[in-house]
């Protein structure tokens, strides 16, 4: 057998037999040796038309097929502003169509009620807790026409939505309902933090009542981690993340002490990874402090300096540019985005609208001078000579802006990056094997997807990261080597390009289903940036695709379903809805499992959440359609 290094910058891979005796393999990756130079992502421009503007983003992609045509279709968010479908033509999207306008937040995905068609529940944002709203409900019907739905018999509650997901909870085979909202300042009597009972006659019931979360702490992976067949849940988002195993009746019981037996703060995303392919989910944590008010960027090789500020007043500079100011990507929210110019302080006239991030250039004899008094809230920019600039303002929601052109500022030290953690699963409880495996990257992180990007049979992770403002930001790729540990693969030109933004969520999928997994990642006051699997398939990266549908017996639905293939004396696992999402929950009901050299499948076993049980055969390099 073959023995070799791999360099951080290599894309040498191990097949998936490289390690089983029992399959016979080359040792090496066809694709590593013919094409070491090729990258392993590259844009999918040609298949999506996205939008070309900056906004504020909220969560993962929602990846569905909402008009179960076999292809999964985008249901893609852009905070405060709308929610777009762009539907799946054969691996080409089409554009994309508003379905709802307005301050958007967790999405659930699924057919709840039974009837065939998919449903659509979008929990909306209160207002700052001005205009407290309950979810909106939409239904996909024929012809792809999506249509608002009524309201339930006893109405969702209404408050800050946050997260909506679909799951069942009492393993009776339809689908019940988590639905959390931001916390109020004062206590309440009412907690936003609720389950709804799927009643199977098409109408959600409240049923628990869970413990009131705090500030951002509504984020959830909905899990299995001791594999008993019953929905758990991690809770994060709000100092170190908790687990709650699930008792079969909605209910829920804290078990982070005996669970995870460690604090973990500052937890950005969590995702289910099975990385070893022993028959049990690991977890993954990206970890990341948010950005503080004052947070400046610097690079001196381009001349930019970015800014993030909230809450209050701020002022940068002066600034040495010369006469034109160039002020890029600049994002401040409603009711605080008047421009202020020059002395007189005259407002500056907007070319387009105020939810996507705003190109600004002055010329200096246009801004002259400085106002005596700064008393409106929203941005301040003046010329006051020779050649200096100088920026100030009042605004209370996050505030980012890039200025080109600077010739020097001084450096700001930022918080000491966090640690990514990878929680191996041991009979259902966890322990940090982190260092051990490869990824102690130290680093502000947002998101990560993980799927077999190179179809070797074990699962990589993408890490999002959060990035520096002021520079093109080149993500990271974690390749899995089958003996436990990953490799930095440095060859993927997943970059993204646009100034000013921040990394948020990041979400796999095969959307042309050739076998290759793909990813969407989304960039908070950024753009929306869908990936193709650039992998060339050979005899060493085989793989299976599984089309999961309901129970063949009681029509239970997909979400929640365990996949397991077994070939080559080796195990694969894979749940259907698998997200990192924080607050969405996707219904990706296309399983893709590399094989690597491995050319037989032994069996495909699905578990539906009701426990109902289908075993089927398969060939490799196929799709396989396995129940209604």
């Amino acid at each position: 057998m073959l023995s070799f290094k791999r360099s951080i910058s290599s894309v040498v891979v191990l097949s998936a037999c490289f390690f089983n005796a029992g399959c016979q393999s080359t040792g090496i990756n066809d694709y590593s040796v013919k094409n070491a130079e090729q990258s392993l992502f590259i844009q999918a421009g040609k298949d999506i038309k996205l939008e070309d503007a900056n906004r504020r983003k909220w969560d993962n992609a929602v990846i569905a097929d909402l008009d179960q045509d076999g292809y999964l279709d985008l249901l893609l968010t852009d905070h405060g502003f709308s929610i777009k479908v762009y539907w799946n033509n054969k691996g080409k999207f089409g554009e994309g169509t508003d379905i709802l306008m307005g301050d958007t937040h967790g999405i659930a995905v699924g057919d709840f009620n039974q009837d065939g068609e998919m449903d659509i529940l979008v929990s909306r944002g209160g207002g700052s807790g001005e205009n407290a709203r309950n979810a909106k409900l939409f239904h996909v019907k024929n012809k792809r026409k999506i249509v608002a739905g009524n309201e339930f018999n006893e109405p969702l509650r209404k408050m800050r939505g946050r997260t909506s997901k679909f799951f069942d909870g009492d393993n009776d085979g339809d689908l019940d309902l988590l639905l959390f909202g931001f916390p109020g300042n004062q206590k309440e009597k009412d907690i936003p933090s609720y389950v709804y009972k799927n009643d199977g006659k098409g109408q959600l019931v409240l049923e628990t009542q869970l413990p009131k979360t705090y500030r951002d702490g509504q984020k959830m992976l909905v899990t299995d981690f001791n594999n008993d067949g019953i929905s758990d849940f991690m809770l994060y988002g709000d100092k170190h993340i908790k687990a709650f195993k699930g008792n079969g009746d909605l209910t829920f019981k804290d078990v982070t002490t005996s669970v995870i037996g460690k604090k973990i703060n500052d937890v950005t995303s969590v995702s289910e990874i099975d990385y070893d392919n022993d028959g049990d989910f690991d977890l993954f944590l990206t970890r990341g402090s948010e950005l503080t008010a004052g947070d400046t960027f610097f690079d001196p090789n381009t001349s930019s300096f970015a800014f993030y500020t909230k809450r209050g007043k701020f002022s940068f500079g002066p600034f040495d540019i010369g006469h034109v100011l160039n002020l890029k990507n600049y994002q401040s929210g409603w009711p605080d985005q008047s421009i202020y110019i020059g002395e007189s302080a005259y407002e500056y006239e907007h070319k387009s609208e105020y939810h996507s991030g705003q190109d600004i250039k002055l010329i200096s004899s246009n801004a002259l001078g400085w106002p005596d008094k700064l008393d409106k809230k929203g941005l301040y920019v003046g010329y006051i000579g020779n050649g200096q600039w100088r920026i100030a303002g009042n605004t209370w929601s996050p505030t980012t802006g890039v200025i080109q052109g600077v010739k020097s500022y001084p450096a700001y030290e930022h918080l000491e990056g966090l640690t990514a953690v990878l929680l191996k699963n041991n009979q259902g409880k966890f322990v940090d094997v982190s260092a051990k495996a490869g990824l102690g990257l130290k680093e502000h992180t947002s998101s990560a997807a993980v799927g077999d990007f190179d179809n070797n049979g074990y699962q990589d992770i993408f890490v999002l990261r959060r990035g520096n403002l002021a520079t093109e930001n080149k993500q990271l790729l974690f390749m899995n080597q089958g003996d436990n540990t990953f490799l930095q693969n440095d060859k993927h030109s997943i970059v993204s390009e646009e100034l000013g933004a921040i990394g948020m969520a990041a979400e796999f999928f095969d959307y042309n289903i050739d076998g290759k997994v793909d990813l969407i990642y989304a960039n908070e006051r950024g753009k929306w940036h869908l990936f193709k699997n650039n992998l060339t398939l050979s005899k060493n990266t085989n793989y299976v695709n599984i089309h999961v549908g309901r129970s063949p017996k009681n029509n239970t639905a997909s979400i929640g379903a365990l996949v397991t293939v077994s070939a080559c004396e080796q195990s694969h696992i894979s749940r259907i809805g698998n997200s990192s999402s924080a607050y969405s929950q996707s219904l990706n009901n296309l399983v893709h499992i590399g094989l690597g050299a491995c050319d037989t499948v032994d069996d495909i076993t699905v578990r539906w959440s009701n426990r109902e049980t289908v075993k089927q055969k398969a060939k490799v390099n196929t799709l396989v359609n396995i129940g209604n």
